[in-house]
């Protein structure tokens, strides 16, 4: 069974009223939505939080997911949503974030990094290797929400354009668009490490 249609049958259940059933999906992407959110406010204790709170709206408007998209689709929409009002709300009260310093390095792909960067073995190849992950991360943090939220599902959640569209609500040409300008800002933030 392809994990589209175990998804499926595990909605389908829970819908019934079916509780292990919902549980059953919060375990499959409970670290999926975690690392997401996390990566979109860079605040560990925040992104627990958010992610606890998206699944519980998840729950909460389960019954109006009619299966037009994959369930993950659906709930990382939720997620996204979850912590954007998060971040307006803390933008409005004038709290700020701190910025999580490892949140490059969390990628279930690693970046590309250059030759002289791949061996770990030495202090300096360490130094540089967290000079380069910080550099990623800055650069990340100055992007605007759109752009940071279509390259962290992209790159780091391999969500297909299609996906991202539903996820964002918004055109393949637009995410097309925003993906390309957020990677050409941090690639322009790598350009040192690069030459």
């Amino acid at each position: 069974m392809k994990p589209q249609e175990s998804d499926n049958v595990l909605v389908e259940r829970a819908q019934a009223g079916d509780r292990k059933a919902f549980d059953l999906l919060v375990l499959k992407y409970q670290q999926r939505v975690l690392r997401l959110v996390g990566r979109l406010v860079r605040d560990p204790d925040q992104a627990q939080d958010l992610a606890q709170e998206a699944f519980i709206k998840a729950y909460r408007a389960l019954d109006r997911f009619r299966g037009d998209s994959a369930f993950y689709t659906w709930l990382y929409r939720i997620a996204v949503n979850t912590a954007k009002n998060k971040l307006s709300a803390n933008a409005r009260s004038g709290y700020s974030v701190s910025l999580n310093q490892s949140a490059g390095n969390e990628s279930d792909e690693p970046l590309p990094e250059p030759e002289r960067l791949r061996d770990h073995g030495t202090p300096e190849r360490l130094a540089a290797t967290e000079e380069l992950d910080q550099s990623i991360a800055r650069a990340m943090s100055k992007l605007p929400e759109d752009l940071r939220t279509a390259l962290t599902l992209r790159e780091m959640e391999g969500l297909s354009y299609e996906q991202i569209a539903e996820v964002m609500e918004c055109p393949i040409g637009t995410v097309r668009s925003r993906i390309f300008r957020a990677r050409e800002a941090v690639l322009q933030a790598m350009q040192p490490y690069l030459d």
